[in-house]
C-alpha cells in the first residue's frame, strides 16, 4: 500500500501534465477562434463569387 501511496504523491507533484493541459486548452482556443472568423469570412467570400459568376454569365 505504501508504494501506491508513493507512486501518487509523485504523480500529484509532477506538473508537466498540467503544462501538457495547458498548451492543449490554447490550442483548442486558436483553434475556435480561426473556426469562428473563417466561417464569418466564408459567407462573404461566397457572396462574392456569385456576383462573379452572375456577371460572367450575363456578358
Amino acid at each position: 500500500m505504501t508504494a501506491i501511496r508513493k507512486m501518487l504523491r509523485m504523480l500529484g507533484a509532477d506538473e508537466r501534465g498540467a503544462t501538457a493541459i495547458e498548451y492543449g486548452l490554447i490550442a483548442a482556443l486558436i483553434v475556435v477562434a480561426m473556426v469562428g472568423a473563417l466561417s464569418s469570412l466564408g459567407g462573404g467570400a461566397l457572396g462574392m463569387w456569385t456576383k462573379i459568376n452572375s456577371a460572367v454569365q450575363n456578358t
